[in-house]
């Protein structure tokens, strides 16, 4: 019997949506996102009645879900009326990381893009660049820009993503750790949604596309030198990551240990991480989500195990990961109480109709 195809409409809904119940599922209330033992949360869960058990109404939005939206929606306000440019939108991004920030009671929004959203607020005048910051690498430019692969999905649009996930990135986060963490929630949301390369290629297509964004930051000319100084932490650590798992020529099946259950899972992603913490980086966020997104196949549930339930940052790995699995099998077998009544919900499926229909709208990165 022929699997259903899923319809681009439905796997843009589900990109949106299931990226929000990740969060949310992951966040729970700060209780497991800032819980270092990952076995305890899947015990609690276990205690929940499992997976299928966790209703969404229970579990609001963390801050990763709130900028995300704000991402989404600024792209969405640009395509409303006149010319579509780099130069309005990041103007228009500005205004929504502004405005989302009144949104964060309860839902821990992270220092760097605190302190530098206040930046842009006190600012006068149309320059919305940021000095280089040599801590900006953290991971709130990557959980916000999913999105972004879904407004620029073809390969033909691939230098419109590369510059907009690395402005919206740097508008809080510009260090290359923290921006080419943007770079590759939004290129792996494309892949998804267009369906190639597979999904084991996906790694070894950031490493095709580094190069661009590094000739794209070297041309746009803010912070050039510091900016090539710093840039190889974030390739190099990919390349270990791609070559550990047998796909850094992205080709064939990637190689998993025999036994990976959530103790060794525990050690390896927090091998990956900096300062121990897994998943509150630019480059580990994305790629714990890759690490269970390549483990899950379409099971949601092991998406679940692998990306949402771990110890350390894991609402930010659930909101990219679950991001990129919704756009690759739409909402098949998720239990309907994991996004149903998910906080925000109407908002990322207008925004998943909107950013669809934007997709096909041309762009410009000229004034």
């Amino acid at each position: 019997m022929a699997t259903p195809v899923v319809s681009l409409q439905e796997r843009y809904e589900a990109s949106m949506v299931l990226s929000g119940a990740g969060d949310a599922l992951a966040y729970n209330h700060g209780h497991w996102e800032f819980q270092r033992d990952g076995e305890l949360i899947h015990q609690e869960v276990a205690k929940r009645g499992g997976l299928a058990s966790l209703d969404a109404k229970d579990f609001p939005v963390s801050d990763d879900t709130v900028m995300h939206l704000a991402t989404a929606e600024a792209m969405m306000e640009v395509g409303k009326k006149g010319k579509q440019t780099l130069a309005r939108l990041v103007k228009h991004l500005v205004k929504e990381y502004i405005r989302c920030m009144r949104d964060m009671d309860g839902r821990a929004p992270g220092l760097t893009c605190i302190s530098n959203v206040e930046l842009h607020e006190r600012r006068k005048g149309g320059d919305h660049r940021i000095p280089f910051n040599r801590w900006g690498g953290g991971c709130g430019a990557a959980m916000r820009a999913m999105c972004i692969g879904l407004r620029f999905p073809s390969p033909e649009q691939e230098g419109h993503l590369i510059a907009v996930s690395v402005e919206s990135g740097r508008l809080t986060h510009h260090h290359p750790t923290g921006y080419l963490g943007s770079l590759a929630a939004a290129l792996f949301t494309a892949y998804a949604v267009r369906g190639s390369p597979p999904v084991e290629a996906w790694g070894q297509g950031l490493m095709e596309v580094l190069p661009k964004a590094k000739q794209y930051v070297v041309e746009a000319g803010h912070c050039v030198e510091q900016n090539v100084e710093s840039w190889d932490y974030f390739e190099n650590a990919w390349r270990a990551y791609l070559s550990q798992r047998g796909i850094l020529e992205g080709t064939g099946k990637a190689r998993f240990p025999e036994s990976y259950g959530v103790k060794e899972r525990e050690k390896f992603y927090t091998s990956l991480a900096f300062a121990n913490w897994a998943g509150s980086s630019g480059h580990d966020a994305p790629m714990i989500a890759y690490d269970a997104l390549l483990c899950a196949g379409d099971s949601w549930e092991e998406l679940a195990n692998h990306g949402l339930f771990h110890g350390g940052d894991s609402d930010s790995t659930g909101v990219i990961g679950a991001a990129w699995w919704g756009a690759t099998y739409g909402f098949k077998g998720v239990p309907q109480c994991n996004y149903k009544h998910l906080e925000y919900r109407k908002r990322l499926s207008k925004a998943a109709v909107q950013l669809l229909e934007l997709s096909s709208k041309p762009f410009t990165q000229e004034a």
